[in-house]
């Protein structure tokens, strides 16, 4: 299998040119890393070639490297059910700059890109009805981002007794973090049983 997907691999690259930066055979599945403004032609490709014809999307997500100039890396997963290949394929993006929208070729990658949006602030141009779909309406920021603050935003939630929506400020402790398992945002105060256990380990054996 490995050696066919590296014949698969350098298949595409020689088709594909200068658009496809690296090929490689990781955890059992090809991995592309493409250019970005390529995305589109590729996956075209990677569709109606016979000799790869990835027709099912499996999936799309991001990952957020802050420490690098393009910080999100957008990843892509294909499989050929025709030839039982897997195919991941990555492009990197920084903040400002939109990544094309792959919903015109496969629509089902409508809702996800939604999600990386939403969850990253990544923009998808292109894309039919690019909205947040996961956080509630009005929310400032994005949860996914490694720089994402714990503290300074707010919960929304349905409060029985006013009827109504409410905002509250969101409390989280930055670093040892406990649960009481009665709110999300509140730190464990409570005796949990076995607790006692570790206290007394703690303690020097008498002699």
């Amino acid at each position: 299998m490995s050696e066919a997907l590296k014949e698969l691999g350098a298949h595409i690259r020689e088709a594909l040119d200068d658009k496809v930066l690296d090929a490689a055979v990781r955890y059992g599945e090809l991995t592309l890393r493409v250019e970005r403004h390529a995305i589109i032609e590729v996956l075209s490709y990677l569709r109606d070639d016979a000799e790869c014809r990835f027709d099912l999307m499996i999936d799309l997500c991001a990952a957020d490297y802050p420490e690098r100039g393009e910080r999100f890396e957008i990843v892509y997963h294909f499989l050929s059910m025709h030839n039982n290949h897997r195919i991941r394929v990555k492009l990197s993006t920084d903040e400002e700059t939109f990544v094309p929208s792959i919903t015109g070729i496969f629509p089902v990658a409508d809702w996800y890109e939604r999600e990386a949006f939403d969850m990253y602030g990544v923009v998808f141009e292109g894309h039919p009805d690019m909205r947040r779909i996961l956080t509630d309406y009005g929310f400032n920021g994005y949860p996914l981002r490694k720089d994402f603050p714990l503290t300074g935003y707010v919960e929304v939630r349905y409060d029985e007794e006013q009827k109504r929506v409410v905002y509250e400020p969101v409390q989280l402790k930055q670093e040892y973090r406990d649960f009481d398992f009665e709110s999300p945002w509140e730190g464990m105060r409570a005796l949990l049983p076995g607790d006692e256990k570790a206290e007394s380990a703690d303690e020097p054996e008498q002699a």
